[in-house]
């Protein structure tokens, strides 16, 4: 299994909406990580900066991130843009980070 980790950005004052909204995530954009390999995924805030830690395994080649094609994806980028720095296309800014340390 491959990890992947990446950062995006949190508009200030949203961090209990960007929760709510996780914890009510849509079942059918749940199913359609898991189908395409993307497992144990987690998103940490720093709520001094904002910033959001994305990590996940990889079972498949593809990431959360390689899905924007899909209708459901794009509905939920739209569904979170408001709270979120995203790009033209409503995804959201998302840097990749580079691992420097694993202790498995």
């Amino acid at each position: 299994m491959q990890r992947i980790a990446f950062k995006m950005k949190l508009m200030a004052g949203c961090q209990a909406e960007y929760k709510r909204r996780h914890d009510e995530i849509w079942p059918e954009l749940a199913e359609l990580l898991k189908a395409n390999g993307v497992c144990d995924y987690s998103i940490f805030l720093d709520e001094d900066t904002n910033t959001l830690f994305a990590v996940q395994g990889q079972e498949g080649g593809q990431s959360s991130q390689d899905l924007g094609s899909n209708p459901i994806v794009q509905r939920w980028w739209a569904y979170m843009a408001d709270i979120m720095e995203t790009n033209a296309d409503n995804s959201p800014v998302a840097v990749p980070l580079m691992e420097v340390f694993y202790l498995p």
